[in-house]
């Protein structure tokens, strides 16, 4: 009996590194990001589709420093522009791209 439980507390070990490993961090971050974005005044399409892209793309770390940018309702550019303030190169390129494809209608994200 001992044993058994031993056996089935490894394989519930195993299961949880299994799933955590199967979930990026990114991907968890995924809905403080759209969150933040709507508190940033972002649409929540728009919203849900960049923060789908950007927590693809994205570090962690980067995508704590755009969970940052709250402050007065802004548009798309606005956000973008604020992006460009945080001074990250691959943030800045991923959040223009995103905000480009999204608001067109021409990111597979915004198809779902």
């Amino acid at each position: 009996m001992l044993r058994q439980a031993q056996h089935e507390r490894i394989l519930l070990g195993g299961l949880i590194i299994a799933l955590v490993a199967a979930c990026s961090p990114s991907k968890l971050a995924y809905g403080q990001v759209k969150s933040a974005m709507m508190d940033a005044g972002l649409s929540e399409a728009n919203s849900a589709c960049m923060a789908e892209r950007m927590t693809d793309r994205l570090t962690l770390s980067q995508l704590n420093k755009l969970k940052q940018l709250k402050g007065e309702k802004r548009g798309l550019m606005d956000y973008v522009a604020a992006v460009r303030r945080v001074g990250d190169t691959e943030a800045i390129e991923v959040t223009a791209t995103s905000a480009a494809l999204c608001a067109s209608g021409l990111a597979r994200e915004k198809r779902y």
